[in-house]
């Protein structure tokens, strides 16, 4: 009986799933087009799955096992189905391997039910409660029904009355499995993850952050650049089908595990914004409907089942319920947490900067003091409307060297806009006195710099972006230097990964990592640490944006100072809330980012907090009642020195070597 049953079941629901992959690729086409490489990215994909997907799944070890015993028994049981009870190819070692596939999903799936028992806040119910059982089916219905094909029970086994009903209970089990497994890939359920994840990876919108054995980078951060010269296109993402057809396809691999969720830190403040809600919601909108299945934690605040949408319907309404409201997006710090930890890799931020920009380039509805800041961007080149010509008044006394002036020199110093500050002020003047210590080569921009454009971008103002960055890139066009050295880890990116789109291709340092490089150089020598116990905040933009965690570190030990590690460090520390123009849009939540973290600094009994950019050194001030002093690494340097070369102009003395030439 089951000799005939299982191929019709089989290959039944393989065309049903075939139908059911068609009919989901026709909803990520509704988006806009995109250029993929469609060979190279099939070919890529089994790497970028067991490689860079699993370096991330295996930061959980026990889900990291789980999943491989699971998903790859699935994988190997499903095409050793076909073979052995499709084809009737059960000859051989192909029905043993499919016992031992089987086997190992079922042991992955005990798992998968153990962790499903009494699950974790972060991950959703619903539909994804039923998934161990549905595991267990078709393991166990796979691997009874193989038994007889390998000689381990006797073939008449399933024949007379008891033997049918059994065959009929065994053929319901597989029924059921191959409606969960294959059909539900293409058709909906939480095994759809699976054919939309792997596409994803195949196609994802940037193949730069896939291992360079795969032709990429490792690391691929920087916004990409809107074609502002388009006049038939839309600027931003409108509706769902405005986003590209492979961001769509990212969205729907979501697997809703909420590991974005759980390092959000405007969720954890209670602020309007949850990354996986969000990529949830988009696929309702990809699919059209309501948000009123979703299972998982919701917008602090927000009620589920009141937003709604449709491919070609507006994703946040200015009268009424959308898919989204306005407040979910302007909650984001851009801090890329939710990015990092997402085991399939979506670009959660890509997706609201794209939506941001429609809010205020089509729309003009940036809030709290959006609009202030990107008039004042427009009207003197600076967030803070100051006077252009009044950029180095603080340093009147440094007697600091401009470019305009020598033409070249080693280092250019980016000042950034922290130059109007008084408390950067005093970081910008003690990293100058490290660089004079030191004997460095620099000059500066001064009244011809202009604002990085950060704050821009992320606001969504991208052409106040591209012509803060053109202007820019025209001016140090005019200069010769090796490398831009900054203490602002949001010009230090921005410059660096922002400005190759727009024609400016530079070698970009932070101020620490420079420090460093002096250091090893021996062309700085300290003073022993007599301090009290140190922690250190890794700033999001030169930690997740850019890789850099250990050149701070790094620059601390060469003071003398262990680090006591917060627990939320490096690649998972916490925002301070300072990106992505969160201070200027000012959404309310039930507390304060900055408070939080420094809660996280007072569970290390830490007395001071070292840090490396000036946002972070703003919002962690602002606490109130903190125990903590506050310093950047320069400053900590500066005070620490032991000697210091005299230099009045700000120049390298005529026999210092170049550091480019002593590193290399």
């Amino acid at each position: 009986m089951l000799d005939t049953l299982l191929p019709i079941l089989i290959f039944a629901a393989l065309v049903v799933a075939a139908i059911g992959a068609w009919r989901r690729s026709r909803l990520w086409r509704q988006g806009r087009p995109a250029r993929v490489d469609l060979i190279k990215g099939l070919a890529a994909m089994p790497r970028r799955y067991l490689v860079d997907l699993h370096h991330v799944v295996e930061r959980d070890k026990v889900m990291s096992h789980t999943h491989v015993a699971t998903a790859g028994g699935f994988v190997a049981a499903a095409l050793l189905m076909i073979l052995v009870h499709g084809l009737g190819l059960a000859e051989g070692v192909l029905g043993w391997l499919l016992l031992l596939a089987s086997t190992s999903m079922f042991v992955g799936s005990l798992f998968v039910a153990r962790r499903r028992r009494n699950p974790p806040a972060r991950l959703s119910r619903g539909p994804w409660m039923r998934l161990p059982k549905s595991l267990m089916a078709f393991s166990v219905s796979v691997f009874i029904i193989t038994l007889p094909s390998v000689g381990l029970l006797p073939e008449g086994l399933l024949t007379g009355a008891v033997g049918t009903l059994f065959a009929l209970i065994l053929a319901a089990l597989v029924t059921w499995g191959l409606a969960e497994m294959l059909v539900g890939m293409g058709w909906g359920g939480p095994m759809k993850h699976a054919f939309a994840g792997a596409l994803h990876l195949a196609f994802h919108r940037r193949p730069e952050r896939f291992s360079t054995r795969d032709g990429g980078e490792g690391r691929s951060t920087g916004l990409k650049a809107l074609d502002l010269n388009d006049p038939d296109a839309t600027l931003g993402v409108e509706k769902p089908s405005d986003f590209t057809w492979n961001q769509l396809l990212g969205f729907d691999a979501c697997v809703q595990c909420g590991r974005c969720e759980a390092v959000c830190p405007a969720f954890a403040a209670g602020q309007p914004l949850n990354p996986k809600k969000l990529i949830q919601d988009m696929v309702v909108g990809l699919a059209g409907g309501s948000d009123a299945e979703y299972t998982g934690s919701p917008y602090p605040d927000r009620p589920v089942g009141e937003h709604h949408g449709t491919p070609h319907g507006p994703i946040v309404a200015r009268d009424g319920k959308a898919l989204v409201d306005s407040e979910t997006l302007w909650s984001c710090t851009t801090c890329r947490a939710c990015v990092e930890e997402c085991p399939m890799m979506i670009e959660h931020v890509d997706a609201i900067v794209d939506m941001r920009r429609f809010l205020t380039l089509e729309q003009g509805e940036t809030p709290g003091k959006g609009a202030e800041v990107l008039d004042n961007l427009i009207a003197t080149d600076n967030p803070g409307g100051f006077d252009p010509g009044a950029r180095m008044h603080w340093a009147a006394d440094l007697e600091l060297p401009l470019m305009s002036q020598r033409g070249e020199a080693e280092v250019l110093l980016w000042l950034g806009d922290g130059a109007y500050d008084m408390r950067n002020q005093r970081t910008l003047r003690a990293f100058i006195k490290v660089m004079r210590a030191a004997g460095v080569d620099f000059a500066v921009l001064g009244d011809e710099e202009r604002d990085s454009g950060d704050v821009a971008r992320r606001l969504g103002d991208e052409a106040t972006f591209q012509s803060l960055a053109r202007r820019n890139i025209a001016t140090l066009s005019q200069y010769r230097f090796e490398r831009i050295v900054t203490c602002d880890p949001h010009s230090f990116h921005v410059l660096g990964n922002e400005y190759t789109e727009l024609g400016g291709d530079y070698h970009v340092s932070h101020h620490s990592t420079f420090i460093g490089e002096l250091y090893d150089a021996g062309r700085l020598a300290f003073r022993p640490w007599k301090g009290g116990r140190v922690t250190y905040h890794d700033p999001c933009y030169l930690g997740r944006y850019n890789g850099e965690f250990e050149a701070p570190r790094h620059v601390l030990r060469a003071l003398g100072i262990e680090v006591a590690e917060m627990q939320r460090s490096g690649f998972r520390s916490r925002c301070c809330g300072g990106g992505g123009g969160a201070p200027i849009t000012d959404i309310p939540g039930k507390q304060r980012i900055p408070d939080m973290r420094m809660g996280d600094v007072q569970e290390t009994g830490a007395d001071m907090v070292a840090v490396g950019c000036p946002q972070c050194t703003a919002m962690l001030e602002g606490v109130v009642d903190s125990s903590a002093d506050v310093r950047d690494i320069a400053e900590l340097v500066a005070d620490a020195l032991v000697h210091e070369t005299p230099a009045a102009t700000g120049g390298a003395s005529a026999d210092a070597p170049s550091l480019a030439k002593e590193v290399a």
